[in-house]
This record gives C-alpha cells, sequence and structure tokens, in this order.
C-alpha cells in the first residue's frame, strides 16, 4: 500500500508504529484536507469576514458568536488571589501547601484553581531541592 507522501507501509513495524528511521510527518504539518481548504480560502479572508459581520448585523445567532469570540474570547483561567507564604525551602513548601488547602476552606480558590497553583508551588519545590543537591554536590566534591 502507497502513500501519497511517498512512504509505504515498510517504513512501519507491523503493529502500525513508525519503523526506525522513519520519523513520520514533520512536526507542525498540516493535514492534506486542511491545506487544501486553506488553499481555496487563500485570499478570501476580508470577504468571508465582511460576510460574517453582515450576518450577524442581520441577527444570525451563529455569526454573531462567531464575531463575538473573536472580539473577546472567553478566558482560560484568571488570576487568583490569596495569601501565599514566602517559598525558599521544602518545608516553606509545605507551609504553602496548607495555605492553599486553607484558601479551598474558606471559599477564597476553587479545588480547580487550587490544583493549578499547587503545581506551579510543586515545580518550585523541585527546584529548590534540585540546586540544593547540587550545592552539596558540589561541596562534597570541593573536599576531595
Amino acid at each position: 500500500m502507497t502513500r501519497n507522501s511517498g512512504s509505504n507501509t515498510d517504513d512501519r513495524n507491523p503493529d502500525g508504529t513508525f519503523a526506525p528511521g522513519n520519523p513520520g510527518k514533520p512536526k507542525g504539518s498540516r493535514h492534506r484536507a486542511t491545506q487544501a481548504i486553506e488553499a481555496m480560502l487563500e485570499g478570501q479572508q476580508e470577504a468571508l469576514t465582511q460576510a460574517a459581520i453582515a450576518k450577524a448585523l442581520e441577527g444570525d445567532v451563529t455569526a454573531m458568536r462567531l464575531c463575538l469570540d473573536r472580539i473577546a474570547p472567553a478566558r482560560k483561567d484568571a488570576p487568583v488571589s490569596f495569601d501565599l507564604p514566602t517559598i525558599e525551602t521544602a518545608e516553606d513548601a509545605a507551609n504553602a501547601a496548607r495555605a492553599i488547602l486553607r484558601a479551598i476552606a474558606d471559599g477564597e480558590i476553587t479545588p480547580l484553581e487550587a490544583a493549578t497553583v499547587m503545581g506551579v508551588v510543586e515545580h518550585f519545590r523541585r527546584t529548590l531541592e534540585t540546586t540544593d543537591m547540587e550545592k552539596r554536590i558540589t561541596a562534597l566534591e570541593a573536599q576531595k
């Protein structure tokens, strides 16, 4: 079986995964159907935009939603504000986790917001831990 891309089934393992030496499509490459649609729309962006605006102004709810989503897209997240102690040690990270739990209990932040903040705290704790280990290793090597 041959594909338009010039590759064949010999480029794949029996389980369908790519064989060694075949990286597959380049990262970010677009599907042929997407490329065809983009080619057809080339040069029509302004006309299509004007048509969508005209439909929206006529009361077409779908066109209105399309236009408004471009003007004011729904926020994916929002800043949260609550007291969080300074984090300089792993113990401080534990105190920050307590503060996050307290903020959930007090209704200051949602559990989803807390999970996001806790993820940031955990990444920072790991950074502190790695930095501390590097310092210790450097000190031990200096003693030799």
